[in-house]
């Protein structure tokens, strides 16, 4: 093993930890299909959101590790559950009523209701398709409808088929009584209303390879298991599907844990070896609430991309997968200066470290270290200046960009011009509605005074650290129980919020004379303040 594997291999980052274990699996069963194999599975039953996209984007982390660890090819299917019958018509496509006259029929059998594809399932799809293409994954699509109707899954149906009872005799025990009773993982469609039925099978006809059943009209019916005149309810379609392509590794949330062990028995009673597996926790809308796509809550990929980079999204998506985290907007501005912080801190590292760092493996191993951001200029100060001008157009930030570090233009830096659009676009939803200015207390008014005199008696060329010290100096000077309450009364006094910039540098880069000036205004404000 070369130097750079054995650095990366003794890493304890959890794509290194995962992709190991994928190592030890090829290592007692080579796969016959020449590939290593990972999937992702998606259900287009309503738009993709984050969860959808946190799947690949995480498994894709693994993937590109173990091509490093191993000289095996791999493949990554993205895999659409799109013959599924729709259960109910989702919040948030447009034409319900349309949807709803098709409730229970694959979804690649009902019309788009957004009008632009074949299907809703194929609408569905595309959209898929697109924030994957967007982030520049490599995955292969894989579409269920068309894996069941051309027949690659045929050999696994008919196993099925011939181990009709011993499948129902695993999941029996984990359903209702009344489920119970009904229960078949073969689940055919109606040749009359073309519904996917959870009906009773009256027979199995292995030797002809077909499934009777009394269709919604009562009609004993006869149809093939095989070339898509069934499909296979989802715990016994998960297990087929990981028999029939070999799947080696897949993740799946939290939720789905009893589900995973139910497929992998049914897989192995198929001839198949159950994929290696990753539990990850759910993300929670701003209620708490686990995000749905029924539901639409939560961000979309389209929402944090308003207000932050793409490299922030995937910061956090890949801290912590096994811990639930709130997925709201507030989380954004903390991942994007995260994200700068770690780009900074990258060259600075022994090889060791930065396979540690969550940048390795968001940019497979090369971050772009050569642009990095002007020190101090953080999206947390973009924000604070956006704030305090009441910033609508990118050019009046730019003006205190470019005295802070001349030279910088939004054509030198262009990662940073898209910081100031985001910046701007947050400030304007999200900031501005919620400032709330109070006046300062009797001590705080003279802490201020103190600041605003020692301002007076320094020039705008003066160093950040140096004004970052002496607030310091000046709090402890003053009767506050902890610094931090100090810190906090300037931002509660002169920026209207609870939480702000690290103030050194905000004062130097929004300019000495202004930052008096804002110390006036505050010092003017008039109200009640707690003593």
């Amino acid at each position: 093993m070369s130097e750079d594997r054995e650095i990366l291999a003794a890493s304890k980052a959890w794509p290194v930890v995962e992709a190991q274990r994928v190592l030890e699996r090829v290592a007692k069963r080579p796969p016959a299909k020449g590939y290593v194999l990972f999937e992702t599975g998606y259900g287009p039953s309503g738009l993709p959101h984050i969860g959808t996209f946190a799947e690949v984007f995480r498994t894709t982390l693994v993937r590109q590790v173990f091509t490093r660890l191993s000289d095996l090819p791999t493949e990554l299917f993205a895999f659409s559950d799109d013959m599924d019958g729709l259960r109910k018509v989702p919040d948030n496509v447009p034409n319900q009523e349309m949807v709803a006259q098709h409730l229970g029929r694959p979804l690649t059998a009902i019309p788009d209701p957004f009008g632009t594809h074949e299907s809703y399932g194929a609408h569905m799809n595309a959209r898929l398709k697109a924030f994957l293409d967007a982030f520049g994954f490599s995955y292969t699509f894989k579409s269920a409808t068309e894996a069941y109707k051309s027949g690659a899954f045929n050999r696994a149906l008919l196993k099925v088929l011939e181990r009709h009872e011993e499948i129902r005799r695993i999941v029996l025990p984990t359903l209702g009584p009344e489920r119970r009773a009904t229960y078949s993982p073969i689940l055919p469609i109606s040749p009359r209303t073309g519904r996917v039925l959870q009906v009773p099978i009256e027979e199995c006809r292995v030797a002809s390879g077909t499934v009777v059943f009394r269709d919604e009209d009562g009609t004993l019916t006869e149809v093939p298991v095989t070339d898509g005149h069934c499909k296979m309810q989802w715990k016994c379609d998960w297990a087929l599907r990981w028999a029939a392509l070999d799947v080696d590794y897949e993740m799946s949330g939290k939720d789905l844990i009893d589900s995973v062990k139910l497929s992998s028995q049914i897989c192995r009673v198929l001839d198949g070896v159950p994929p290696e597996g990753f539990s990850y926790e759910l993300f929670l809308d701003e209620k708490g609430q686990k995000i749905s796509k029924s539901k639409g809550n939560g961000l979309t990929i389209e929402e944090w991309l308003r207000y932050g980079t793409k490299e922030s999204l995937q910061l956090f998506l890949y801290r912590d997968p096994r811990k639930a985290k709130r997925l709201y907007f507030d989380v954004i501005p903390k991942n994007v200066d995260d994200y700068e912080s770690f780009l900074d801190a990258f060259p600075r590292q022994l090889p060791q470290e930065q396979v540690g760092n969550p940048l390795w493996h968001i940019h497979d191993g090369h971050p772009p270290v050569d642009d990095r951001l002007p020190p101090g200029l953080t999206f947390g100060m973009l924000l604070n200046l956006a704030s305090v001008v009441n910033a609508e157009e990118p050019s009046v930030l730019w003006g205190f960009i470019g005295r802070y570090a001349p030279g910088t233009t939004p054509e030198s830096s262009p990662r940073l011009a898209r910081l100031v659009e985001h910046a701007i676009a947050y400030y304007r939803d999200f900031v501005r509605p919620n400032k709330r200015y109070r006046a300062p207390t009797a001590e705080e008014r003279k802490a201020l005074l103190e600041l605003r005199d020692w301002l007076a008696g320094i020039g705008e060329g003066v160093d950040a650290e140096a004004v970052q010290h002496e607030l310091y100096e000046i709090g402890k000077r003053h009767s506050f129980a902890h610094l931090r309450d100090w810190f906090k009364a300037l931002y509660e006094v002169l920026l209207g919020q609870s939480e702000g910039p690290r103030f050194g540098s905000f004062a130097v880069i929004y300019g000495i004379a202004n930052t008096r000036a804002l110390i006036e205004a505050g010092l003017a404000r008039e109200g009640a303040a707690a003593e």
